[in-house]
């Protein structure tokens, strides 16, 4: 493992409601000075919810991309509040966006949008055993729910309203997590053997 670069100085750019720019200036192991500037994480964490309504059925929203200027599908996604870890998180922004709470949460897995520069990751948390709850959120207007089948998780890769990047690896590591449950032989899983 390489060893890291040194942080000779931190220095704040630019702030905004929603972002912070840093420069850093790096000293790396074999002496080189380089000079980085990266987006700051803003405020404690993100997570992204994989609701699934049944084993088979993945609850999507569809809601307006500034960044894009168009509607997108995605998964429900939102930040952490202060005190709160990403399960409470999950839950509440699942409450929120979706309508529905989840008695069983999982953290799958914590992605990054772009290491060489932003600082921001996202938990990825798998939601099951979900019953109908709605809290109020922060949207400007109400978000569309669309179900859509895990079977058909290549029509959905090839819909121009579908681009979100952490939502397409999040689908994909769920529905291999779900693949992996449902086989044969799994841990407290009995297994007929034709012997008996």
């Amino acid at each position: 493992m390489p060893t890291k670069p040194v942080i000779l100085k931190r220095r704040p750019l630019a702030r905004t409601r929603l972002f912070q720019v840093e420069q850093l200036e790096l000293q790396f192991a074999n002496g080189v000075r380089r000079t980085y500037e990266r987006l700051k994480r803003p405020g404690v964490g993100a997570v992204l919810i994989v609701p699934m309504l049944d084993p088979e059925t993945v609850l999507l929203v569809r809601e307006y991309g500034a960044g894009v200027e168009d509607y997108q599908l995605a998964l429900p996604k939102g930040a952490m509040d202060p005190g709160e870890d990403a399960l409470q998180a999950a839950n509440r922004e699942l409450m929120e966006e979706v309508g529905y709470g989840a008695r069983r949460l999982q953290v799958i897995k914590s992605l990054s949008l772009s290491p060489a520069y932003m600082e921001h990751d996202i938990q990825v948390v798998l939601a099951e055993d979900l019953y109908a709850k709605r809290l109020p959120g922060d949207e400007p207007e109400p978000i569309e729910v669309v179900p859509w089948a895990m079977r058909d998780l290549a029509a959905l890769m090839s819909r121009d309203d579908f681009t979100e990047g952490r939502s397409v690896a999040a689908l994909y590591l769920v529905r291999e997590l779900l693949s992996a449950r449902a086989a044969p032989g799994q841990a407290g899983e009995e297994v007929d053997d034709g012997q008996t």
